[in-house]
């Protein structure tokens, strides 16, 4: 595995170095630390070439301290520091060169503490990078896990939903981690049937489909759990879900993305604000 990190040398980049450590160790893989500077177009005032050098060059040495910390966790590393308009299409663009797994960034820090904000740069590959993203929750740094336990996959109820089962599937076998399929159930789904119990029982029902197609999937793993959390509101089925350390969410695109390409629907994006593990987003498929 693969995977390209989008670094600043800030508390944000921080977590998405440290989630790159947490999956690399998980899944073996090898990691680019990647720093985007922005491209200074010329104007004639002199020195601007060597302004735009001086911030490559300090980009470099940001990036080789996280390659440092990665590599003091036994994870091999390289890093970049590239010049372009776009942070979030450079990244993309790197990632796709290098046949990159995932992408990797830190969530944004004017939100909750343990809680996911999309900022900027991550709402940019969130609505529209090629490869997977993986998204660490503010403050993750201060208290990363070692490696990853489990893989839970929020799988759709509704038909044209996109299904990121088969992604945590192969996520799940490459490094034997336990897996679980999750279905939200809230009173906000009242619209689409008779009644609460009504909507219930075409969730379990969607549920249960998603666990036989998992356990066809990986006939030896006997920890494939199927759940169904229900609320009167999406946020508050979220609250009755437990999560423990170790545990990675896989969430995927809106049923209005382009094949291949992520588009963070509002069902993910209330996901991504309500829980407090790492979280993939996962293109839509062909």
């Amino acid at each position: 595995m693969h995977l390209t990190v989008g670094y600043l040398a800030t508390p944000t980049g921080d977590d998405g170095v440290a989630l790159a450590s947490a999956l690399a160790r998980t899944f073996d893989a090898t990691v680019d630390v990647v720093i985007v500077v922005r491209h200074e177009l010329p104007d004639g005032h002199p020195g601007r070439a060597e302004y735009q050098q001086m911030l490559v060059n300090l980009g470099e040495q940001w990036a080789a301290r996280a390659v440092a910390a990665l590599a003091a966790d036994g994870v091999t590393a390289e890093s970049s520091a590239i010049v372009a308009d776009s942070f979030a299409q450079a990244l993309v663009e790197f990632a796709e060169e290098k046949s990159s797994d995932l992408i990797v960034v830190g969530g944004a820090r004017d939100g909750f503490f343990g809680r996911h904000t999309i900022g900027p740069v991550t709402g940019a590959l969130l609505h529209s990078s090629s490869i997977p993203v993986a998204l660490a929750p503010r403050g993750y740094a201060e208290d990363p896990d070692e490696h990853f336990l489990a893989v839970t996959a929020a799988v759709p109820s509704k038909p044209g939903d996109d299904n990121p089962l088969p992604f945590a599937i192969a996520l799940a076998g490459a490094a034997g981690l336990r897996m679980r399929m999750l279905s939200l159930v809230s009173a906000e789904n009242l619209a689409e049937a008779g009644s609460a119990k009504e909507v219930r029982a075409l969730q379990v029902a969607a549920a249960e489909e998603n666990l036989a197609v998992a356990a066809r999937a990986l006939p030896d793993a006997p920890d494939i759990e199927s759940l169904v959390a229900d609320g009167m509101t999406l946020e508050s089925a979220l609250k009755k879900l437990r999560w423990d350390d170790g545990d990675l969410l896989v969430v995927g695109s809106s049923r209005f993305a382009a094949p291949r390409r992520i588009f963070l629907g509002s069902t993910a994006a209330r996901i991504l604000a309500g829980v407090d593990v790492p979280v993939i987003v996962v293109p839509k498929a062909e």
